[in-house]
Order: C-alpha cells, then structure tokens, then sequence
C-alpha cells in the first residue's frame, strides 16, 4: 500500500534535487527519506529517481509519476479543508514568502491582525527580495511584484494598478537639484539601487507615448535588501526608484518627494501566487480578501497624488 508520506518525500525530493534537503525540512535522516523512496518504487514497480553520489534526477517514470502524485497530495489537502465545520475557524500552517520593505511595513501589520482573529492558524513568514519558487521553496503562498509571466501559476491581484515612483528626500533635492529630464538622472544623480531576482536593478524604465524609455542609473550605494534603499532615500542620500505602495506612507508624511512627479512610472502589479489552484486553502482565501481593500486603497492614493 502507498503511504502518504512517501508521496509526499517524493514531490519535496523532486522539487529540492535532494534527499538531504528534503530530510531537512521535516526533520528527518537522508536514510530515512532514501528508505521512503524505496518504498515507493517497490510499490509502484518503477524506478522513479536516477542517483550519483554527486546529483539526484527523476527518471522519466519519475517525471510521468511527478504531476499525479501532487495532484494526490493536493486532493488530500483540499479534502481535510471541506471537513472544516467552520470555515472562520481557520487552522493549520500557512507559510509565506513576502517582499523585505512591503513585507515588513505594510503586510506585516496586516498579516498580525489576521493571526489574532484566527488562533488556530500558524504562520510562518519569509521575508526576501530574492524570487521564491513556489514549485521548489518550502512556501504555500508567495506575494510578488511585477508582470506574470509564467502561466503555470495561479495569481490574486492584490494591486493591479500599483507602480513605480522616483522619490528622494527634500534635503537631497536641495542640494542637488531637482532633475527636469531623465537623461539628469543618468548623468548627475546617485541611484539607490538593489538586488532584484538576482540581478542589479540599475536600468530604470519608463512608459512613454506607448513606448518604453529606459535609463542606466550610475550608484556608489548598492543593498540586497529594497527596504534599505528607501531608508538612504529618506536620509537624503539618492534617489530611489520604488513601488509606490512602498514608499506612500513617507511622500504623505513628507519624508519623501516625489521626483519628476509627471513622468508615469512602470507598472508593477502586486500578486498573492499559488502554485495550484486546488491549494487555495479557505486561509489563503481569506488572507488575500483581508490585504486586498487596504492595499487597494494605497494604491487610490497615488490617483489623489498627483
């Protein structure tokens, strides 16, 4: 007989590309993984993983298997939800991968009110700027800027209309001048620039007349953390090109100015990611429905902003 958490070894062994690193997430010895998977392919009569000593790769029954198994464990998991007798008892375990200055400023508040009305739930929260696969990461839900573009997830907009700003601090502006053109910006001006999936994010780009107009923005001052780039804004070192929903709260409160206010910034739309549809859990419903009004309305602010 198949036994679940076999299955479930296999998928999290297949997603990580190792038996050590799926161990790790429960708790578990490499051995008693193997022994897991072993199981699995005495029953299932098939070899279901190629291994070296240097590298683990699913056979090509392992990759036919692969989809049918999650399909399995996420019909288990939809199953035990429809049993809940009250869906705003909310349970289990939810884990979520967030952006670093979103997630700290303004999710984080939000996602605090929802444990407290929801006792039963854990959650368990990452906060990075760096991309999280939710097919490979250790995550149920991630939430992430920017245009889709692979169609094998599943996405709830939380902030379609959300974009980017250029913003400095006044003191900054006073004595550098407040540029009137972007080739200023490129020439004469510090960029405050981050890590973005992995790549420098020095290239600024801007629609225009149905067109894209992009600039290369020179910087002495580089993070891998996009909080930290709007904490040197505010201290008036450069400016800093961020998502409005980031820095709303300082342009309202004045920490902040926004530079070239009528340059349109580039959209970056504001998604709650899943990798299947089926593992909407009643807690990932409900979470998405409680930050989407306030983040919604942040993003009216930037309309009555301008």
């Amino acid at each position: 007989m198949i036994r679940l958490e076999d299955v479930t070894l296999f998928v999290r062994s297949a997603a990580l590309g190792s038996f050590s690193r799926a161990a790790r997430e429960v708790n578990l010895l490499p051995g008693q993984v193997s022994a897991a998977i072993q199981r699995l392919e005495r029953e299932l009569d098939r070899r279901l993983f190629a291994r070296s000593t240097r590298s683990l790769r699913l056979t090509a029954e392992g990759e036919k298997y692969l989809p049918f198994a999650q399909e399995m464990l996420a019909l288990m998991h939809a199953g035990a939800e429809s049993l809940q007798s009250d869906e705003d008892a909310l349970s289990g375990e939810l884990k979520i991968a967030l952006p670093s200055d979103i997630g700290r400023n303004i999710l984080l508040p939000l996602i605090t009110d929802f444990c407290r009305a929801h006792p039963a739930l854990a959650v368990r929260l990452s906060f990075s700027d760096q991309i999280s696969d939710v097919f490979r990461d250790p995550v149920d839900i991630a939430i992430r800027y920017g245009k889709l573009e692979d169609s094998s997830y599943v996405a709830l907009p939380l902030a379609d209309d959300n974009r980017r700003v250029m913003v400095a601090s006044s003191d900054y502006l006073d004595r550098h001048g407040r540029p009137q053109k972007l080739e200023e910006i490129a020439q004469h001006h510090h960029g405050l620039l981050f890590m973005m999936g992995g790549h420098v994010y020095d290239k600024w780009t801007f629609p225009q007349d149905g067109m894209r107009r992009q600039i290369t923005v020179k910087s002495r001052m580089l993070c891998d953390d996009a909080e930290v780039a709007r904490r040197w804004a505010i201290a008036g070192m450069g400016i800093a090109y961020k998502s409005w929903i980031d820095v709303c709260d300082d342009v309202l409160a004045g920490r902040l100015e926004r530079v070239m206010p009528e340059m349109p910034g580039e959209s970056t739309p504001l998604h709650l990611i899943c990798p299947h549809r089926k593992q909407f859990s009643p807690a990932i419903r409900a979470l998405h429905e409680v930050l989407r009004t306030p983040l919604r309305a942040l993003t009216a602010k930037l309309t009555q902003h301008e």
